[in-house]
Parts: C-alpha cells; sequence; structure tokens
C-alpha cells in the first residue's frame, strides 16, 4: 500500500492507524474503464464506498506525436493533429495553424477567417451535446439522450464531410487559410443546421433538467473551487463552472472573435451540475455566434497568396498560439532554427491539465460519483498521451 497523501489523511478514519491498512480498499479501475473514455486507468483508495485517495494512470495511448512532429516538415503534422482530439479535428488544426501564423508573421483572408470560426463553433455544438449524453449514461440513462446527442452530431459530422472529405480527421487548415472552399449550397445547409439546433436544446432540456436522478447526482457532487481551479491551470467549461470568468476568445480576440456578440457562461459551485449546466448554455452561445459567422461571411480568397507551403522555412524564432477548444486551452509551442522541420514542438494539452484535479474532486464522494466526476472533465486519451 502505498502511503496516503496529506490532502487525503484527514479522509481515513481514525481507526484506520490501529488496523492498519487493512481498514482500506485499493482498486484499479481501468484501464478500460470507466465506460470507456479511452483506455485510461486510475487507482483509488476507499474506506466502505468513499474514496480517500485517487490517483490518474495514463500512457497507454502514447502515440510520441511531439517528436514525431520535430521529425517531420510543419505541413505533415497537420494532420497529425486531428488525432489530438478525435471530436475536435477542426480546432486543433486551428491551434496548430495559428502557432505557425504567429511564427512566419502570415496574414489570414477574411473569408478563411469566418470559415475557421463557423467550424470551430460547430464542433464545440458537437463536443458539448456529446459529452452531456455520455454523462447521462454514466448516471443510468437508458441511452436515450446520448442517441439524441448523436443524432444531432450526426448532422455537423456530414457538414464536416462535405466540406473536408472527413467526417473526424478533416486536415482541414492551412498555414494562411483554408485547404478548399466551402462547396455550393453548403452554408444554406449550415443554416438550417444551426437553425435546427435550438428545438434540439430545448428537448434536451425538458428531459433532463427536472429529472430527480440528474438532480441528486450532479448538485453538489464533484466541487473544484475557484481557487484552486486556477492554482491548476484548469481551463475550459470546468474552470467556467467554478465561477472564473475566463474564455480566451474573449481574452485574446484570436481570429475575428471580437466581432462577434456573445456571453461567458459562468457556475456558481463548481460541481457537476454547473458543469453540464455551463456545457448547455455554451451551446446557446455558440449558436449566436453561428449566426452572426453566417450572416456576415464575405466573399474572396480563402488563402494568403504570399504563403509558400511547399518549401515552408519560418525565420529562427518562436510562437505560442492558442484557442478556447471545447475542452479548454489547447496551445502549441514552437520554436524554429530556420529548417523545414520545427526544432521543438509541444503541445499544451486541456485534457491533461484538467485531469489533474480530478483527485480533489472525488475525494469523499461515493465510488460510483467518481465515475460521474470523471465524465465531466471531457477528456479524450489522444490528448492527454500525446
Amino acid at each position: 500500500m502505498e502511503m496516503i497523501a496529506p490532502a487525503a489523511q484527514e479522509l481515513i478514519p481514525n481507526n484506520a492507524a490501529a488496523t492498519g491498512d487493512d481498514a482500506l480498499l485499493e482498486i484499479s479501475l481501468g484501464p478500460h474503464h470507466p465506460s470507456t473514455h479511452g483506455v485510461f486507468r486510475m487507482d483509488v483508495v476507499l474506506d466502505g464506498e468513499r474514496v480517500v485517495k485517487l490517483k490518474p494512470v495514463f500512457g497507454y495511448l502514447h502515440r510520441n506525436h511531439e517528436k514525431i512532429a520535430e521529425g517531420a516538415s510543419y505541413l505533415a503534422s497537420m494532420p497529425y493533429t486531428d488525432r489530438l482530439d478525435y471530436i475536435g479535428s477542426l480546432t486543433n488544426n486551428w491551434a496548430y495553424a495559428l502557432a505557425v501564423e504567429k511564427l512566419a508573421g502570415i496574414q489570414i483572408p477574411e473569408r478563411a477567417e469566418y470559415i475557421r470560426v463557423i467550424t470551430a463553433e460547430l464542433t464545440r455544438l458537437q463536443n458539448h451535446a456529446s459529452t452531456i449524453g455520455f454523462l447521462t449514461q454514466e448516471m443510468g440513462a437508458s441511452g436515450s439522450p446520448l442517441m439524441y446527442s448523436f443524432r444531432e452530431r450526426e448532422k455537423i459530422l456530414d457538414l464536416f464531410e462535405s466540406l473536408t472529405g472527413s467526417r473526424m480527421m478533416c486536415n482541414y487548415m492551412r498555414f494562411g487559410g483554408c485547404r478548399v472552399d466551402l462547396p455550393a449550397g453548403w452554408l444554406d445547409q449550415t443554416r438550417k443546421v444551426v437553425a435546427d439546433f435550438p428545438g434540439f436544446l430545448d428537448e434536451f432540456e425538458r428531459l433532463l433538467e427536472g429529472n430527480e436522478i440528474l438532480l441528486a447526482r450532479t448538485q453538489g457532487v464533484g466541487v473544484l473551487s475557484r481557487e484552486l481551479a486556477i492554482q491548476a491551470g484548469v481551463t475550459g467549461p470546468i474552470l467556467r463552472a467554478s465561477g472564473v470568468n475566463y474564455d480566451i476568445r474573449k481574452v485574446d480576440r484570436y481570429g475575428i472573435y471580437d466581432r462577434f456578440d456573445f456571453r461567458v457562461p459562468l457556475g456558481e459551485h463548481g460541481d457537476v451540475y454547473d458543469r453540464y449546466m455551463v456545457r448547455m448554455l455554451e451551446m446557446r452561445e455558440s449558436l449566436k455566434i453561428l449566426e452572426q459567422a453566417l450572416r456576415d461571411i464575405p466573399s474572396g480568397p480563402i488563402m494568403d497568396t504570399k504563403t509558400k507551403i511547399r518549401g515552408f522555412r519560418p525565420k529562427a524564432g518562436e510562437a505560442y498560439g492558442r484557442i478556447e477548444s471545447p475542452k479548454g486551452e489547447l496551445g502549441f509551442f514552437l520554436i524554429s532554427d530556420g529548417s523545414p522541420n520545427p526544432y521543438r514542438y509541444r503541445v499544451r494539452p486541456p485534457s491533461l491539465i484538467n485531469l489533474t484535479v480530478l483527485e480533489d474532486m472525488c475525494l469523499g464522494s461515493n465510488v460510483s460519483d467518481t465515475i460521474v466526476i470523471f465524465g465531466t472533465i471531457d477528456i479524450v486519451l489522444g490528448e492527454v498521451d500525446r
């Protein structure tokens, strides 16, 4: 038995010292469970059914992403970013493209900026809808909420496929713009999906928000304090659910986000319910952004004509590009030595950083609640194990 961390020591019963570690039970959940967000494992120490220690264990999916990128050209790494968060390949593309564009001083045409915003907010919609669907399934729902979520997700993936040729591994962004322009009729199809989405959210809310089981399993469960969220570097919906008004779309105003009118939903308690509700409200705000972007998108080129992809060699220097991905701050740090390959390529993945507070959120909870709490972190192992 490992030593119990000081933060968890006060949760151990007084008679544990007299009886030794026999009073506690150490179990391993995974690497195929919980249910299942990837090949992830939790080593949990229990006093009865109460969690007194939890250690996340990962590394089963390590793909050497960063080192491979240092041996490949800048452009060759773009398809690898799809595999970080396979639910959000287009936002992954954007974060990497933004870092390279900062490094090389590349300008992006207006139309390409609008396309990036549209695809990013569609990605946020399908990510949050899927997360909430999976969360209800982990609480024991029969599957209807998840199927409703996937019904809407399919409509968005159809849009991605008609635009990029792929449903999930889109490989669409390029340094200086986008790979291809929008196909004929794509904007009209997107406007229809956006116009119908509020009806789905209304249906979803009627199904879930008054449900006694959902309220009992989420309110006051897995609380993350504002102070700890800030100290741990947590970002995204988890941070905002703890009451911290921090959204990189507002802070950095990257791309053209300063042109859109939208608000940043915040929670009050930092519990599972707030993390669920913040995502529901963020989908409403994404729809507002989409309506404005679809209304104002201009015609014109989708690539900077001065950018030469072949033989691309940015000057020596370094840059960090970050965006507000659906899961939080996704950033790429690049160092160039003037060669065709980056000298250093480093990913700042929100899934990994947000996962570091899992034990703090689970201490004192029942073991059954750890699965639900873990689900609200919304990780993808491809992003954790790079």
